[in-house]
C-alpha cells in the first residue's frame, strides 16, 4: 500500500512536469495519506523524525506543489497555511470558533465551482486559474460548548 501511494506520488509529480525528488515524494505522500489539512510546520515535524529535513525545503516544496495545481492551500483564522491534496473534487468548512477544517464530499461540488468560475470571468473578465469552496460554520463541538 504505501509503496503504490509513493509510486502514485511520483508519477503524479512527473505529470506536472515537476522532478520526483525525495522531498516532494515525501510531502506529498504525506499529504496523500494524511487528510487533517496539516500546516508546514506540522508536516515538517511529521517527516523529520529522525532525518535530516530542511524547513526550507518543507515550505518551497510546498509552494511548488500549491504552484503546479497538486495540492491547495486553506486558511482558517489561525494565521497558519493549512494544505490539502485533493483526492476527489471536494469543498472545505472551517470552523469560526476553533479552526478546524473539514472535507465535504458533493458530487455536484466540482460542477457548480465550474459555473461559479465562468461566472466570474463573464462578469470580470478575469480568467480564472485556480479556485476553491469554503463555508464557514460552527463545528459541533464548538455547538456545545458553553459562552
Amino acid at each position: 500500500m504505501v509503496e503504490s501511494s509513493l509510486k502514485e506520488a511520483t508519477n503524479l509529480l512527473h505529470r506536472h512536469h515537476l522532478k520526483a525528488t525525495k522531498p516532494r515524494i515525501k510531502i506529498l505522500h504525506y499529504l496523500m495519506t494524511h487528510h487533517d489539512h496539516p500546516t508546514a510546520a506540522m508536516i515538517y515535524d511529521a517527516l523529520s523524525n529522525g532525518q535530516p529535513t530542511h524547513r526550507a525545503t518543507v515550505y518551497n516544496t510546498l509552494n511548488k506543489l500549491v504552484t503546479a495545481g497538486i495540492v491547495i492551500e486553506i486558511r482558517n483564522g489561525d494565521e497558519a497555511i493549512h494544505y490539502d491534496y485533493f483526492i476527489r473534487p471536494h469543498f472545505h468548512i472551517i470552523c469560526t470558533k476553533c479552526g478546524k477544517i473539514a472535507d465535504v464530499f458533493y458530487s455536484n461540488s466540482k460542477k457548480i465551482e465550474n459555473k461559479m468560475r465562468q461566472e466570474a470571468e463573464k462578469q470580470t473578465g478575469f480568467i480564472p486559474s485556480a479556485s476553491h469552496l469554503e463555508i464557514l460554520g460552527i463545528c459541533p463541538a464548538c455547538q456545545n460548548t458553553k459562552h
